[in-house]
C-alpha cells in the first residue's frame, strides 16, 4: 500500500479522536473525517479537511478507515453500517476500547466483505492524542499492520503488534488495570503527603524519578495538587473500560481485588454527579475520608 495515493477516513472526533485525526492531517495524508455531531468537525472544516455527510459515504470513499468511538455498541453499529459499503481490500482500524470477543466477531464479519479489521486501542490521554505520543496496542494480520504503520507512527510514539485480532483490546484492558491502580496509589500517597504538610509538587518531583514513578503520578499528580479536574479521560469512560476489564477477568477466572475497589470508588463519584471529571478525580473518593483535606 503506497502512502502517496491512499485515502484515509477518520470517524469519531471526541477527546481522543480529534487530536489523532489532526495529526494525520498535519502529516500531509489525504484525510476525510466524519462525526455524528457535526459541530465537532468544525476544526477540520477550517483547515480545509473534507467532512463526509455520513459515515457510510466516508467508508465507501477511503482505503483505510480509522474509528474512535465510546463503547462496544457504538463500534458494532458503525462497523456494521460501513462494512457493507467498504471496498474489498480496504482496512478498518478501530482505536476504540471495546470487548475483545466483540472485536473478533466484527473481524470475522469484515473478512466476509473482504475487509481487514485491526484493533488498535490507545493510551496516553488527550495530551498523547494531541502530541502524537500515544501508546498503540495492535491486533491483526502482520502485513496489514505494517501497511498502516506509517499512519500509526504519526499518532503514537509506541506501536506494538500484540498478535491476532482481539489481542490489542485485551492488552488495553491490562493497561487500564495498571492505570487505575496506579491512580489509587497516587491518590493515597498525595493524601498522606498533604496531611504531613509537604509540598505536593516537590513530592511528585522527589519520587517521580525513582521506583515510585508512574505516568499517572507524573501527569495527573500535578493536576490533583492544583485541584484541576478537567478530563484527559473521564470517570464515565474509565468505568466503561473497567466494566470490560471485569467482564474479561470473569471469563478468565482472574480475581482483580484492587481493580474492583477502584471501580467501586469511581461508582461513588458517579453517584455524586462527577462522571464528567477526569479519572484522576479518584482522589476525591479517598480524600473525603479526611475532612480537612483539600484534595476534593
Amino acid at each position: 500500500m503506497s502512502q502517496g495515493n491512499v485515502r484515509l477516513g477518520f470517524a469519531g472526533l471526541g477527546i481522543m479522536g480529534t487530536g489523532m485525526a489532526l495529526n494525520l492531517h498535519s502529516a500531509g495524508f489525504d484525510l476525510t473525517v466524519w462525526n455524528r455531531s457535526p459541530a465537532k468537525a468544525t476544526p477540520f472544516t477550517s483547515l480545509g479537511v473534507p467532512v463526509a455527510p455520513s459515515v457510510e459515504q466516508l467508508a465507501e470513499s477511503v482505503d483505510v478507515l480509522f474509528i474512535c468511538l465510546s463503547d462496544t455498541p457504538d463500534v458494532e453499529a458503525v462497523g456494521r453500517a460501513v462494512l457493507g459499503v467498504m471496498r474489498a481490500g480496504s482496512i478498518l482500524v478501530d482505536h476504540s476500547t471495546i470487548s475483545p470477543s466483540a472485536t473478533r466477531e466484527l473481524a470475522a464479519e469484515a473478512a466476509e466483505h473482504g475487509v481487514t479489521w485491526i484493533d488498535a486501542p490507545v493510551s496516553g490521554g488527550n495530551e498523547g492524542a494531541e502530541n502524537g505520543t500515544l501508546a498503540i496496542m495492535v491486533g491483526g494480520p502482520e502485513d496489514a499492520v505494517e501497511a498502516i504503520r506509517p499512519y500509526l507512527d504519526v499518532m503514537g510514539s509506541s506501536t506494538v503488534r500484540m498478535g491476532s485480532v482481539g489481542t490489542g483490546q485485551t492488552t488495553k484492558l491490562v493497561n487500564q488495570i495498571l492505570c487505575v491502580v496506579n491512580q489509587l496509589a497516587s491518590s493515597e500517597a498525595l493524601l498522606l503527603a498533604e496531611q504531613a504538610g509537604l509540598d505536593l509538587h516537590k513530592v511528585i518531583a522527589a519520587v517521580g524519578g525513582g521506583a515510585a514513578g508512574s505516568w499517572m503520578l507524573a501527569n495527573r499528580g500535578p493536576q490533583m495538587a492544583d485541584g484541576y479536574w478537567g478530563p484527559g479521560f473521564t470517570i464515565d469512560l474509565q468505568q466503561k473500560d473497567l466494566r470490560l476489564v471485569m467482564e474479561e477477568a470473569g471469563r478468565l477466572g482472574v480475581p482483580l481485588q484492587a481493580t474492583e475497589l477502584v471501580q467501586s470508588l469511581y461508582s461513588s463519584l458517579q453517584d455524586e454527579g462527577l462522571g464528567g471529571d477526569g479519572n484522576h478525580a479518584l482522589v476525591k473518593a479517598v480524600a473525603r475520608l479526611v475532612p480537612e483535606s483539600k484534595l476534593k
